[in-house]
């Protein structure tokens, strides 16, 4: 499978926020987007998320499942925000997201104790998020990219509140999806010690 961008540009309101974009990304491939604030990196991602529509352009897999016309269907995003109840428990926001997203074709999530373990929270995974301190949060996010499977990773500043510790095991997590076939687009001002990855520098439309 690749994912293949075309020709992307996007707005934001009247502003034209990043023109002629364009990168392909095999299976084990990921794509590292840098640059500076307000220059279109989490534009971006939310576009390929399916969140924004992009102005121009054309986003799309080849050698996909025949029934997903759009990657976004395949995609795991994790934004700035961590999309979890503040009242919920760890396990109980694990579950709803098990459950809402479901598994995509080819592979399968681990379950709720297990991916809770991979991220280091399983002492305290009875607790309400809210309790959780901003790392933690951040790591139950993670967690979120483990319990159903997607074979695309969409990651904008994934190591954002993460200690050096919870900063390698990430990598670890991201490496791990690599070997096994997924794709990753991460925007993000951290290495995270991939080996096949592709750069895009993105300047904002004043370049």
């Amino acid at each position: 499978m690749r994912l293949l961008a075309e020709g992307l540009s996007a707005r934001r309101g009247e502003d034209l926020i990043f023109n002629d974009i364009s990168f392909a990304l095999a299976a084990g491939e990921a794509l590292i987007v840098t640059g500076p604030n307000g220059s279109g990196k989490s534009t971006l991602l939310r576009v390929l998320a399916g969140l924004l529509q992009a102005e121009s352009g054309r986003l799309r897999l080849e050698g996909g499942p025949s029934e997903f016309e759009h990657p976004y269907e395949l995609s795991h995003y994790l934004g700035h925000r961590n999309a979890m109840k503040r009242e919920l428990t760890v396990e109980e926001n694990l579950s709803f997201w098990q459950r809402f997203m479901g598994d995509s074709p080819g592979g399968s999530g681990v379950d709720v104790a297990a991916a809770a373990a991979a991220v280091g929270l399983s002492d305290i995974a009875h607790l309400p998020f809210g309790y959780l301190s901003a790392g933690q949060q951040r790591r139950m996010a993670m967690a979120k990219l483990l319990v159903a499977y997607r074979p695309i990773w969409l990651l904008d500043e994934p190591t954002a509140a993460l200690d050096a510790g919870a900063d390698r095991l990430f990598s670890g997590l991201v490496i791990t999806h690599l070997h096994r076939g997924g794709i990753v687009v991460a925007a993000t001002h951290q290495p995270l010690r991939l080996e096949r990855t592709q750069a895009l520098q993105m300047k904002g439309f004043a370049h």
